[in-house]
């Protein structure tokens, strides 16, 4: 475990209020990169994950994920993703400011060297009967993400087979 979380992050977020929150972004569209996520964040409202379901009817709203207090939101990120071969999944979230209160919230990003070789685990994709992710290098990801980070989950796109 110590391999998949060799590097950790911690970011300080401030969203300062808005007059005209549909104006402005907190932060944009995206997954997160690494394997998890630990945030912690304020009473104020602000972070929304998009919904994925089975029916096309429902597919893309977004829903608001209230913040309770003392607990910690734990996201899967992109590359706990390919390691489960897609049985986890990573969130397309977002940050939208309000006019009424300033927003805090402090994440603390885990993934594995830059080094390392990520793909599918052997366990995982032998229950499966196929892989749904090629092999590479966690640094090659981590390049690709940036291109396209704000473009939703796009970045996963460069581990699919």
């Amino acid at each position: 475990m110590d391999v998949l979380t060799a590097h950790k992050m911690v970011n300080m977020n401030f969203y300062p209020t808005c007059p005209n929150p549909d104006l402005t972004v907190g932060a944009g569209r995206h997954s997160d990169m690494g394997l998890l996520t630990i945030l912690l964040q304020d009473g104020i409202s602000g972070l929304y994950v998009k919904l994925e379901q089975e029916e096309p009817e429902n597919e893309g709203e977004w829903m608001e994920i209230p913040p309770v207090p003392g607990a910690l939101v734990i996201n899967v990120g992109d590359i706990l993703q390919i390691l489960s071969n897609g049985r986890y999944k990573s969130a397309e979230h977002r940050v939208r400011t309000t006019s009424t209160q300033s927003r805090v919230s402090i994440p603390m990003f885990t993934h594995p060297q830059s080094t390392e070789k990520i793909g599918p685990l052997p366990e995982v994709v032998e229950r499966d009967g196929v892989a749904r992710y090629r092999e590479l290098i966690v640094e090659d990801y981590v390049n690709y993400f940036f291109e396209k980070s704000r473009k939703g989950k796009k970045s996963l796109d460069f581990a699919r087979i």
